[in-house]
């Protein structure tokens, strides 16, 4: 990724998000941001990729709208973008029912969350840590939108790559005595496996007993070479590629559970794409397609004295 440039992929998939809100039947997301805070000059560059990948015979007279619209269904990832969300934010609710009061996305990108809360996270506290460069552009295009800036969200401008969570969050207002819920989203694929692992414990020292996380990763099988992917996937990986996004790591589901026990964290839950499907879309009212490999993890942070040693 190009650090002086917001990522790629977080404008790709805010925009996917706003297309299921307006056109699918009975969308998993309220997310109608996503065409606002992609700025459009962005969206246009992103209808012209659209129409040179038509067809000749059928460039003269299709719609640029629909071209951009219809690529983004059609990418690998469109399903996973949707689920993920949705999945997220259940768990972030029935986790506010529970009593947790800080909500921490990590690798925020274009997430509209902050625009669109809902009656049941009104007094929750919100911190968005992203790249500098992608949650300047963010906030300029809420500035843009007439979203004000408010105490009840706090943006924490970080590269993880050179600084940890916990420095990062410590330039904050964030509490770590409070039960606080994570989210980490369509991030972990694109970092080194030491990456993740310390920001799995950074997670869980940050943060008290309780204290929730939902992440996205990858079967680590599939970034092998020789490994027989699906053409989705295959061409998913190589258009993240070209915009300098590259797959780097994943992990094993068989040994996800004991590995998070190491950094601190009870696996809850562990997700296959069509086991995600299966809950959200088991009557294919939407057409949600999973590329496969990807999974949706939710976990809890435990006491030191239930880790295992590493």
């Amino acid at each position: 990724m190009d650090s002086s440039k917001a990522s790629h992929t977080a404008l790709a998939t805010s925009l996917m998000r706003a297309l299921h809100a307006r056109s699918d039947p009975a969308p998993l997301l309220d997310d109608p941001w996503g065409d606002r805070l992609v700025p459009e000059t962005v969206r246009a560059a992103l209808r012209e990729r659209a129409m040179a990948r038509l067809d000749p015979a059928l460039r003269a007279t299709a719609s640029p709208d629909k071209a951009l619209d219809a690529a983004l269904r059609a990418n690998a990832a469109y399903a996973d973008v949707i689920l993920r969300s949705r999945y997220t934010e259940d768990m972030l609710k029935a986790a506010v029912e529970r009593g947790i009061t800080q909500y921490v996305l990590i690798g925020a990108g274009f997430d509209s969350f902050l625009c669109r809360r809902p009656a049941w996270a009104e007094g929750l506290k919100i911190y968005e840590v992203d790249h500098p460069a992608t949650q300047q552009l963010k906030r300029r295009q809420l500035q843009h939108c007439g979203i004000a800036e408010s105490d009840a969200v706090q943006f924490v401008a970080a590269d993880l790559s050179e600084e940890t969570l916990q420095s990062a969050l410590a330039r904050s207002s964030f509490q770590p005595t409070q039960p606080t819920f994570f989210s980490w989203l369509g991030v972990t694929v694109y970092l080194t496996r030491e990456a993740n692992l310390a920001t799995l414990r950074a997670i869980a020292s940050v943060a008290p007993a309780g204290s929730e996380l939902v992440f996205t990763y990858v079967d680590e099988a599939v970034l092998r070479p020789g490994h027989a992917n699906t053409e989705a996937f295959n061409k998913l990986r190589s258009d993240v590629s070209s915009v300098g996004e590259s797959f780097l790591s994943g992990f094993d589901p068989a040994t996800l559970g004991p590995l998070l026990l190491e950094t601190g964290l009870l696996l809850l839950e562990d997700l296959g794409g069509n086991q995600a499907v299966a809950r959200y879309d088991a009557a294919g009212a939407h057409g949600l397609r999973w590329a496969g490999a990807g999974h949706l993890a939710h976990a809890c942070v435990v006491n030191p004295e239930q880790r295992s040693p590493a």
